[in-house]
């Protein structure tokens, strides 16, 4: 059993990996500031006697290192982060302060004490567009957004505080997370998020560009899972590894998928493409199964057939 500390736990991915902790016998100490998490994705964790909870800002000078001084964890998953590609663009400064400036933090709390194991929420928007698919963790990385330069900058910083301290660093390459929890109201919740509501509530999705845009969709439980792994598996050593399926799904795709689901709503809608969005992205799993043992398991149709039936997250306020 391990005590492992969670950033962003009371958020979409944050609040499942701390969900499948529990349930492992680990004990978990969440931290949130509730910018994005919801108090309400802990109510499970917080019956559990194995969980703590505190509300703190991971990009508060010195808040982190004094809680990570007081309960020892054997591991940090860093999750808190601005997760807006779009706010990154309007806002720069605060994609620096929320992304890089925090994973500077969450370094230097593992390295003052003594803290194993980082495992850090990168993201597939470190490789940009135009690599070869599907894209291997050593391809060219050409972020085009701030928020995809941030990502992989926390990278670096992170593996260079493993290679010179001697932490355990696994950076966890997300492809596109989907499932319950989600925020519909976010620019960056995920088009399947904002989909599964407009679909719930009859309404007709807008799909902006052309539809034929792909993704790697993969399912929030899947990546709990992979958290999972790359926090408590012996023997790891520092890397990264892309989090994916391996599988191209459309955005005309996933329409089909909810239009069989919910018959009676209207064809989607169309409108100009946004700036910073990626056209094609899919990411080669080898190197996850490899390193980590993990593999996906959760098909998107399935996915989607789960999320129809399963509440969907009201629009923060």
């Amino acid at each position: 059993m391990a005590t492992i500390l969670v950033t962003g736990a009371a958020g979409f991915i944050g609040s499942h990996t701390t969900d499948l902790l529990l349930a492992e016998g680990h004990r978990v100490v969440g931290i949130d500031n509730f910018r994005t998490g919801r108090r309400e994705n802990l109510r499970d964790a917080a019956r559990q006697s194995g969980f703590a909870f505190h509300e703190l800002d991971v990009a508060a000078p010195g808040a982190l290192a004094g809680l990570v001084a007081r309960v020892h964890p054997d591991a940090i998953i860093h999750l808190a982060a601005l997760v807006s590609v779009q706010e990154s663009i309007a806002n720069p400064e605060l994609n620096f302060v929320l992304n890089v400036q925090a994973s500077q933090f969450v370094a230097e709390a593992a390295r003052l004490h003594r803290v194993g194991r980082v495992v850090f929420a990168s993201s597939a928007a470190i490789y940009g567009d135009g690599v070869e698919l599907p894209v291997r963790e050593g391809a060219a990385k050409r972020p085009v957004s701030p928020y995809g330069a941030a990502k992989l900058a926390s990278e670096d910083l992170l593996l260079g505080h493993a290679a010179a301290y001697g932490l355990t660093v696994r950076c966890q390459r997300y492809f596109n997370v989907f499932g319950p929890r989600q925020d519909p109201s976010s620019p960056y919740s995920g088009v399947i998020s904002i989909f599964a509501r407009r679909y719930a509530e009859g309404k007709p999705v807008t799909i902006f560009g052309d539809g034929r845009q792909t993704r790697d969709f993969i399912a929030v439980r899947d990546v709990a899972h992979a958290n999972l792994l790359a926090a408590t598996r012996p023997g790891l050593v520092s890397g990264a590894v892309n989090i994916c399926t391996g599988r191209s799904t459309s955005l005309l795709d996933l329409a089909v998928v909810f239009g069989r689901l919910y018959p009676g709503v209207a064809a989607p809608q169309h409108a100009p493409a946004r700036a910073g969005d990626i056209v094609h992205s899919l990411g080669a799993p080898g190197a996850a199964v490899a390193e980590l043992g993990f593999t996906a398991q959760v098909a998107v149709a399935d996915g989607l057939a789960e999320l129809a039936h399963a509440p969907v997250a009201s629009p923060s306020s």
